[in-house]
């Protein structure tokens, strides 16, 4: 079987599925069960200072919806939305010190790790939030910028949230890492244009890793009752965004090799896989234990260690950051050798079959006596009408005179 175990952030875990922080993490039994369901970590709910944060978490909302907009009645699928509005956790913070304590121990007696996660209106607030969680034993901290400026921060901001400003993300960074000797972990948001320059600036300002990303924010409307889902605005996830997210990954890793878990689309093993390959040591699930139970996280950990034993993988560092090294610029887009599409007559389906020739929209297929062809001088290799073929029956070559022969 292969060895699922990952090194992060100093820390050895003994496999990369970690729940992120939402409500999976809001008390020592929901903690303690997804231990015992074989979770590498979890990360605590959000503790705050912020009393509007605290309220929310008992005013959340839920709405569960499908790929036509429509809330999801019964079992649900990988093609789900999940739209939702909640806070941090509703207790004082100082009531969470137990709880901390607790949970950590036994994370600790079960080979698994309790990963804090806080947030703060002001910067002393970080800092003193930070020193408790640290003398609870917390060997490792999530910073929550996705959260507004610090009220008590000098100078200029950009954006509403920390995560959308380098200079007040690196900043109080430091401030915290004065405080604490353990590390942090910058949780960032996809509700940026310099994503990946946040990420460097507090990399540089010693956090240990980042966390890719927060939630979008969303509207989902209800046509049919011509007004929002839940009310309003709300966090938008699920499996539909995990390409955005794997697109950050490999702009990170590869521009900088930053420790990076990865939050937003890991639905089963073959996405926390995907995830692995791009350059993410640890993926943060939540959405899909909310939707169909802790008793999910042992199907996501038995799905990597399928595809790696399939594939002949010792480990997962065989394939860490894999894919975005094989990664081609836009230059070597333009150098690769021209391809073109192959017809196998033997299985295609023409004349009762016709996508293919629907979907080119250069002109290159035509059926010819109940066949279809490829006019090789206007294929251009763009690989659509092989995605949409049903029978296995288009290959691309780079034999231009072979294709056109079989016409």
């Amino acid at each position: 079987m292969a060895n699922l175990n990952t090194e992060f952030c100093g820390l050895n875990f003994k496999n990369p599925i970690v729940v992120a922080s939402a409500e999976p993490g809001n008390s020592v039994d929901n903690m303690k069960k997804c231990i015992d369901h074989g979770a590498g970590g979890i990360i605590i709910k959000t503790i705050g200072d912020i009393p509007g944060m605290q309220t929310l978490t008992k005013h959340s909302k839920y709405a569960i919806l499908n790929d036509k907009g429509q809330p999801i009645q019964g079992k649900v699928n990988r093609n789900f939305f999940f739209y939702s509005r909640s806070g941090y956790v509703s207790e004082p913070y100082q009531e969470w010190i137990p709880i901390l304590a607790e949970s950590q121990q036994y994370a600790s007696e079960n080979g698994s790790h309790i990963i804090g996660n806080i947030a703060s209106g002001t910067i002393d607030g970080w800092v003193m939030l930070a020193k408790m969680l640290e003398d609870c034993g917390i060997p490792l901290i999530e910073l929550n910028y996705q959260c507004p400026h610090p009220t008590d921060f000098e100078g200029p901001t950009e954006g509403i949230w920390i995560a959308q400003d380098p200079r007040v993300a690196a900043e109080l960074t430091e401030r915290i890492l004065e405080a604490v000797n353990i590390p942090v972990m910058v949780k960032l948001t996809p509700e940026t244009h310099n994503l990946t320059e946040i990420a460097k600036a507090s990399y540089d300002a010693g956090a240990a890793s980042v966390a890719v990303n927060s939630r979008f924010v969303g509207f989902a409307v209800d046509i049919d009752n011509a007004k929002p889902y839940i009310d309003g605005l709300a966090g938008i996830g699920g499996p539909w965004v995990k390409y955005m997210t794997l697109r950050w990954i490999h702009d990170i890793y590869s521009k900088h090799g930053i420790p990076m878990s990865a939050s937003n689309g890991v639905y089963d093993g073959r996405d926390a896989i995907e995830f692995f390959m791009t350059g993410a040591r640890l993926m943060q699930v939540c959405s899909v234990l909310m939707l169909k139970g802790i008793e999910w996280l042992p199907k996501i950990i038995a799905g990597m260690e399928k595809f790696l034993d399939e594939n002949d993988y010792p480990d997962l560092e065989s394939i860490y950051g894999i894919a975005s090294r094989k990664a081609k610029s836009p230059a070597e887009f333009f150098e690769a050798a021209p391809v073109y599409s192959l017809i196998d007559h033997d299985k295609c389906k023409t004349p009762r079959c016709t996508i293919c020739a629907k979907v080119c929209f250069y002109d290159a297929l035509h059926i010819v006596n109940d066949r279809m062809v490829v006019d090789a001088e206007k294929c251009i290799g763009c690989e659509l009408c092989q995605s949409v073929c049903a029978f296995d029956s288009i290959t691309l070559i780079e034999d231009k005179q072979r294709v056109a022969l079989n016409a």
